[in-house]
């Protein structure tokens, strides 16, 4: 049996929040379906070079992403809930190609397991807020002393990545409209 050392107390869960100029339906489907995650899912400089979705709970979305180096990193979202258009929860890890659980390749004390929840909310009409809250999922304490130490480089991360969606609902908003 894994020793995933002893409990520890509940960290502060990272958030982070945008609002979109660009309808619910839209922002849900581009985080619904695989070729709309395959144009802005990941980090600035990365690119989706393969992915599978099978989104119901239970299901999961599978990819790999080209990283600026040259290098690939996987990674696995285990679905659920899925409450269209409001709310999507998963539970997100790094992974191999083959879909295991792998630690991540440049932590590793990086939590193996992280609860994704994304809320979709409509502030005014035609806009979009999406929320997204991290939590690791049964961390040790030095795994949950990284997730912690981690805020700053998470919302860099996710900054970026909120950007790549923003870009591509705005190319999307402006073909629709067309």
């Amino acid at each position: 049996m894994l020793d995933r050392g002893s409990p520890t107390s509940p960290s502060k869960d990272f958030m982070v929040s945008r609002v979109f100029d660009a309808p619910r339906e839209l922002v849900w489907r581009a985080f619904t379906e695989p070729q709309p995650m395959q144009g802005w899912f990941g980090p600035t400089g990365t690119a989706i070079i393969a992915a599978t979705m099978d989104l119901r709970p239970g299901g999961t979305y599978h990819y790999g992403m080209r990283t600026p180096d040259g290098g690939a990193m996987w990674g696995k979202f285990v679905y659920r809930e899925i409450d269209a258009p409001r709310q999507l929860v998963w539970v997100h890890s790094f992974s191999d190609e083959g879909g295991g659980i792998t630690r991540h390749p440049l932590s590793a004390s990086w939590p193996l397991e992280m609860l994704t929840t994304v809320t979709f909310d409509e502030p005014l009409d035609g806009q979009t807020g999406v929320t997204i809250r991290w939590s690791p999922i049964n961390a040790t304490q030095a795994e949950q002393k990284t997730f912690d130490a981690g805020h700053d480089s998470m919302r860099q991360g996710w900054g970026g990545t909120l950007d790549r969606l923003a870009s591509y609902l705005a190319t999307e908003n402006a073909v629709s409209e067309h």
